[in-house]
């Protein structure tokens, strides 16, 4: 009887530190998102000081081109509004709209010849560019450090502890469709 409670003993012992292990690892995945989406929401904040920069110096030599700067801005509102919420989807549609008004914007100041020529336009665009670059590869880690979450939460035994405990999944930062599609080279040359 004596061995029977030692065994039963041991076995609460090894399930409670088990349960302890996996509330740990589970505990350090959803911070990895929270740390991954802080390092998108840095440089979301970098870009959102450089537009009204942007914008401004593109105004001098831009006189007919209102409705494209116009875009530009209200999809960094729309991208400052869903960052502020938290709201990943939301983000995901606004930072497409944002990219393509960006790339409009870019095409457009290839019928200025000052304005590309301008030292202020050039490191403004560049400046963006790089951020852009820099966006695209944290929104990588964060869309790994989500699934990574995600996936250890539905898996058993984890799932067990992730429900008791509330964790919840994390969503993916996905883009608008047409930031992902190919390029249309007959409607650009065409």
């Amino acid at each position: 009887m004596e061995i029977a409670l030692i065994v039963i003993l041991a076995l609460i012992v090894v399930a409670v530190l088990y349960g302890i292990v996996i509330y740990n690892a589970l505990v350090k995945l959803k911070h990895a998102v929270d740390k991954t989406w802080s390092n998108i929401d840095v440089l979301l904040k970098q870009r959102h000081d450089e537009l009204p920069k942007l914008v401004e110096t593109c105004k001098q030599y831009m006189q007919y081109e209102q409705e494209t700067l116009e875009k530009v801005m209200r999809a960094r509102t729309a991208v400052s509004r869903a960052r502020d919420a938290g709201d990943v989807a939301a983000l995901g549609v606004a930072e497409g709209a944002l990219r393509a008004g960006l790339g409009g914007l870019f095409a457009v100041a290839e019928a200025y010849p000052d304005l590309k020529a301008d030292a202020s336009f050039q490191q403004l665009q560049s400046r963006i560019s790089s951020l852009e670059d820099q966006i695209a590869d944290r929104r990588e880690t964060y869309n790994a450090s989500v699934n990574e979450n995600n996936v250890r939460i539905e898996q058993f035994p984890d799932v067990i502890v992730a429900r008791q405990f509330g964790f919840r999944q994390a969503k993916l930062l996905e883009f608008d469709e047409s930031e992902t599609a190919d390029v249309d080279l007959e409607a650009l040359f065409g």
